[in-house]
């Protein structure tokens, strides 16, 4: 693959796709059981090969993992579990000379409490960085001083003897909540950032980048007047409260423009994950203007809603926002459900996984595929006793955590945990997984891995499905129908059955199609009238001016 030249076009970002790996779970190269950078350099060539830009690498640095690396105690540093610095340049050489770009996560909002940063912080209220992490008295009658939640259940404060405070902490109560209104955080954050991109990275994801600032006042947060069930499950309480004064605060657009100032200083690219009460707007401010975040990403096609309605609301209300800003679309990731059980209504399929991974690929905006989207693997099922999440724990039994998704990468079918590991996995190979290691769906031209390589290679081929604009038309239910259009080509037209059983329906303008090869998918336009098979779809192109 020929990497795009950040020089001869600057948007070459908006172009790319998005690979992203699990570090624990793609290769162990060692036989410890937990995957490793030597594991993914050896696989670079294989991710090369589905025809991606971008590889994103959930966290590898120093951690005591409690929330598997998204802890970090140490931001310049590789945790001795996943190798060396020696081993992340090797990963950053050949992944360069294959044409991919590497893209790190940013964990910014908090840290690890064994962080030294941390340790110090809460030995006085006194010392150098005593005012580095959110920190506040207990109200007269001994409670928290607020009512804010914690992400991963109970409240959003941890009492500490060592100064006789609370310390606020979004997630974990191991994860205290660095004070980003501290200018020395922010320029220390800037520095761990300009470590990594002096050593070759290409790009940051940065991670619950709507929790960096908190209200000042510490004022309660409000009911929530409609629960939000697209970042947490209706069994967690979160989602009870509107989120107004924990997160998503107003001195968050300064600091993301410096990050932006910094990351323009290397030619490197920014995605921000964005969880919020309106998360469509807050995406539109973060990329809007050409100084925050190049990209962001919300939880809003994360959910079990799969209709072809909700969808399209999501990206034209994104569209209807957006001033320059852009969109990345993900429908899995190390955080989610694998979206072949979650949009299955209970009845996984291989098609499905193609289906979807078409039509994520056809909306505007940058997609980003989750390891195994490509092979269309289902959600594992992990038994209570072998759960490593403690969000899962938590709130076992209605919430399972994120194991299922996070299971390890089946490489070779008739090998000991499908080729992952010679050890013992730290979360187990799921059994169904290995019936489609990728090794039997090399061998097979009609397999989900075969199709994703044709169709991304397919769409290099189609600037209209990576530049063009996006608009819909009306549809019956499962069917999304959309319609992109670029100046000076041809439009293309493309129809999606997001269901299980066929659907037939008038539109017009197919009568004008030219039909293209949809690399495997059926289905099929004539007299204006377009039939689709279960989990089908159809593209055809139109003169630009056909109405």
């Amino acid at each position: 693959m020929t990497q795009t030249s950040k020089t001869d076009n600057p948007n070459w970002w908006k172009e790319a796709i998005i690979y992203q790996v699990y570090p624990r779970s793609y290769l162990d190269s060692n036989g410890d059981g937990v995957g490793d950078l030597a594991g993914i350099t050896e696989k670079l060539d294989y991710i090369a090969g589905l025809g991606v830009d971008i590889v994103w690498l959930s966290p590898f640095f120093k951690s005591p993992m409690k929330d598997f690396g998204y802890d970090i105690a140490d931001y310049c540093d590789v945790d001795p579990l996943f190798g060396t610095l020696a081993d992340f340049d090797r990963l950053i050489a050949k992944a360069h000379g294959l044409g991919l770009k590497i893209m790190i996560d940013q964990v910014m909002s908090h840290t690890a409490d064994t962080h030294p940063w941390f340790v110090e912080s809460r030995s006085s209220r006194d010392n150098p960085k005593s005012d580095w992490y959110v920190w506040a008295d207990p109200l007269p009658d001994g409670c928290p001083p607020n009512n804010w939640l914690s992400v991963f259940g109970g409240p959003a404060w941890q009492w500490d003897t060592r100064r006789k405070q609370y310390y606020m902490h979004n997630f974990l109560t191991s994860q205290p909540q660095l004070n980003f209104h501290n200018p020395e955080v922010q320029q220390a954050h800037l520095d761990a950032q300009r470590f990594w991109l002096e050593r070759g990275v290409d790009g940051v994801r940065m991670d619950a980048c709507v929790f960096h600032f908190h209200d000042r006042q510490l004022r309660s947060n409000p009911p929530a007047l409609v629960r939000d069930t697209s970042t947490v499950t209706d069994v967690n309480p979160y989602g009870m409260q509107a989120h107004i004064y924990d997160k998503t605060q107003p001195e968050n657009i300064a600091f993301l423009q410096k990050v932006r100032a910094q990351l323009d200083e290397f030619g490197a690219v920014s995605i921000g994950e964005v969880s919020s009460d309106d998360a469509l707007a807050q995406m539109a401010e973060y990329t809007e203007g050409g100084d925050k975040l190049h990209l962001a990403y919300s939880f809003n096609l994360l959910t079990p809603v799969h209709t072809a309605a909700h969808i399209r609301k999501q990206v034209e209300d994104f569209n209807e926002r957006v001033k320059d800003g852009w969109a990345s679309w993900s429908v899995s990731n190390h955080d989610a459900i694998r979206v072949v059980t979650r949009w299955s209504d209970g009845r996984p399929s291989p098609a499905l996984g193609k289906l979807v991974l078409a039509m994520q690929l056809s909306l505007k905006g940058t997609p980003c595929l989750y390891q195994g989207e490509e092979l269309a693997l289902e959600e594992a099922d992990v038994p209570f006793e072998l759960l490593q999440d403690p969000y899962g724990i938590t709130f076992w039994p209605e919430f399972k955590g994120r194991d299922g998704c996070r299971t390890p990468m089946p490489w070779q079918s008739g090998a000991p945990n499908a080729g992952f590991t010679t050890g013992t996995p730290w979360l187990p190979v799921a059994e169904p997984h290995v019936a489609v290691a990728v090794d039997r769906q090399e061998s097979d031209p009609q397999s989900p891995l075969n199709f994703a390589r044709r169709f991304i290679a397919w769409r290099r081929t189609m600037p209209q499905l990576t530049r063009g604009d996006i608009s819909f038309f009306d549809a019956p239910e499962p069917v999304l129908a959309l319609r992109r259009d670029l100046h000076g080509a041809v439009s293309v037209l493309a129809a999606f059955n997001l269901g299980a059983e066929p659907v037939s329906f008038d539109w017009p303008l197919t009568g004008q199609a030219s039909a293209l090869d949809a690399q495997g998918l059926e289905g099929a336009a004539a007299g204006g009238r377009v039939t689709l098979p279960p989990y089908g779809a159809w593209f055809g192109s139109i003169p630009a001016d056909a109405r």
